[in-house]
C-alpha cells in the first residue's frame, strides 16, 4: 500500500504532467519540486537541486552523445542513405521480396551511422517506401518492412539509447555497444525470415538480377559509409580508443569526407552544428533532471519498496525480467525512449543488483523492449515520422504495424529468455 500511494505521487504526477503536454525536462523537474513540496518528499533544497543537476552532467562518458547525434546529421546531410540504399539493393534485389530484403538490410547498415530509430525511419523511410511501392507492394506491407526495420538501429552500435543507459547506469557503453551487435543481427535475421515469408504468402516475385561488376560499383559508392561502423566497433574491440573517442573520430571523418566530396561547406556545417547543439542541449538538460528525479527517488525510499515488491513475487532473474519486457513496452507506447530511459534506470539498477541481473543483458532488454514501443499506437513517435515521409493515413500505417509485432515480439523473447545472446560478445572480446 505504500509502494502503490508513494508510486501513484511519484510516477502518476510526471504522467501526468506529460500528458498534458509538458516538455519532458520541465515536467521531470516540476514533479521533483511538487514531490518535495509534499507531505510525503524531502524538504525542498535549491542546494541540493543545484549540485545534482551539474553532477548529474559532469561525465566524460556523455561526450559521446552530442559526437554520435552530430555523426548521424552529417550523415543524413550527405548523399550516405541513398548510396547505402543501392548497395543492399544490389546485394538483395534478385531474391523474392527483395526490395522487402533490401529495405532490412540498409537499416542494418544505416544502423551504424545515427543509432536513432527515428532517424532510421526520417532518413531512409521516404526512399525505402518508395522503392517498394514502385515495384508494386501494398502500402501496409512497406510501412509494416519500414517501421519494424527503423528499430534496429538503436540496437547495433552506435547507439544513443545505449550511451545514455551506459552513463546512467554506470556499464562500459564500449562493452554495451558489443552486446547490441548479436541481438542486432538476430533481430534483423528474424525480421528478414518472417518478410520473406509474407511476401511469398502475397505472391510478390523477385527483383531485378544485377551482375557482380553492379555489385561492385555499389560497394565502391557505399564504401565510405561502410567504413564508418566497422571504425567505431572495431576500434573499441581493439581498444584503440573508448566508444566516446571512436565518436569523436567518425565526426570528423565525416566532416572531411563531406568537404571531400563536395556535399559540405561552411555554411551547412555551420547549420548543422547549430541545430546539433539544441538538440544536443536538450538531451542533456533532460540527462541533467533525470539525476535529481533519480535522487528523490532515492530519498522516498522506491527503488528499496520497489525491489521488496518484486523478490516478495519471485527471486528468479528471468522471471523479473519477463515482468519488466511488458512494463517497458507499455511505457515505451507513450514516453520517449530518452525520457524512460532517464527515468526508469536510476530507479531500477539497485533492483537489477538486487536479483542479480546482468546489467548488460539488462540494457539490451530494456532497450528493445521500449524501442518496440516507437512503432506502437497510438503515441508511437515512428508512426508518426511514417506518416510524414509516405502517402498513408496514419490509421493505415498504425493497421500496418501490427503484423509486424510477431518478428519483433520472437526477438525480444528470445534476447530476454538466453542472456548468452547480448552477453557473449562482450565478456569474450571486450578488453
Amino acid at each position: 500500500m505504500e509502494l502503490l500511494l508513494i508510486g501513484l505521487i511519484f510516477l502518476g504526477g510526471l504522467l501526468l504532467l506529460y500528458a498534458l503536454g509538458m516538455p519532458v525536462a520541465v515536467a521531470i523537474g516540476s514533479a521533483c519540486v511538487l514531490i518535495m513540496l509534499s507531505p510525503f518528499g524531502p524538504s525542498l533544497n535549491f542546494g541540493l537541486m543545484s549540485n545534482q543537476l551539474m553532477h548529474g552532467l559532469n561525465s566524460f562518458t556523455l561526450l559521446a552523445v552530442p559526437f554520435y547525434l552530430m555523426l548521424g546529421r552529417l550523415m543524413n546531410r550527405t548523399d550516405m542513405t541513398s548510396e547505402v540504399f543501392d548497395f543492399a539493393n544490389a546485394i538483395f534485389g534478385r531474391i523474392r521480396g527483395g526490395i522487402a530484403q533490401v529495405n532490412i538490410g540498409a537499416s542494418v547498415i544505416f544502423s551504424g551511422m545515427s543509432g536513432l530509430a527515428v532517424a532510421d525511419a526520417a532518413g531512409l523511410g521516404r526512399v525505402e517506401y518508395n522503392a517498394m511501392r514502385d515495384q508494386g507492394y501494398d502500402k501496409k506491407t512497406a510501412i509494416g518492412v519500414t517501421g519494424a526495420s527503423s528499430i534496429i538501429g538503436p540496437i547495433i552500435p552506435p547507439s544513443v539509447p545505449i550511451i545514455l543507459y551506459g552513463v546512467l547506469a554506470e556499464e562500459s557503453i564500449g562493452a554495451l555497444f558489443l552486446a547490441g551487435i548479436v541481438p542486432g543481427l538476430l533481430l534483423a535475421g528474424v525480421l528478414s525470415i518472417f518478410t520473406y515469408l509474407v511476401v511469398r504468402w502475397k505472391g510478390y516475385g523477385k527483383g531485378e538480377a544485377v551482375g557482380l561488376r553492379t555489385i561492385g560499383q555499389e560497394f565502391v559508392n557505399a564504401l565510405p559509409a561502410l567504413v564508418i561502423p566497422v571504425f567505431i566497433v572495431g576500434g573499441i574491440l581493439s581498444g584503440v580508443f573508448t566508444a566516446t573517442e571512436a565518436g569523436a573520430v567518425a565526426v570528423l571523418y565525416a566532416i572531411g569526407l563531406g568537404f571531400y566530396q563536395g556535399s559540405l561547406n561552411g555554411e551547412i556545417l555551420l547549420e548543422e552544428f547549430r541545430d546539433g547543439m539544441v538538440e544536443t542541449f536538450s538531451i542533456l538538460f533532460i540527462i541533467s533532471l533525470a539525476m535529481l528525479y533519480g535522487l528523490v527517488a532515492l530519498q522516498l525510499r522506491i527503488p528499496i519498496l520497489l525491489a521488496d515488491a518484486i523478490t516478495g513475487f519471485t527471486t528468479d532473474p528471468t522471471v523479473a525480467i519477463l515482468i519488466f519486457v511488458p512494463l517497458f513496452m507499455l511505457i515505451g507506447t507513450f514516453m520517449s525512449i530518452t525520457a524512460t530511459i532517464m527515468i526508469m534506470v536510476p530507479i531500477l539498477m539497485p533492483i537489477i543488483g538486487t536479483l542479480g541481473i546482468d546489467p548488460i543483458h539488462f540494457g539490451i532488454v530494456m532497450i528493445l523492449s521500449l524501442m518496440t514501443g516507437v512503432v506502437t499506437p497510438p503515441l508511437g513517435s515512428v508512426l508518426f515520422v511514417l506518416e510524414k515521409v509516405t502517402d498513408a493515413s496514419l490509421e493505415t500505417v498504425m493497421r500496418a504495424m501490427i503484423v509486424f509485432y510477431i518478428p519483433l515480439l520472437i526477438v525480444i523473447l528470445i534476447v530476454a529468455l538466453v542472456p548468452e545472446v547480448s552477453t557473449f560478445v562482450p565478456n569474450n572480446y571486450f578488453f
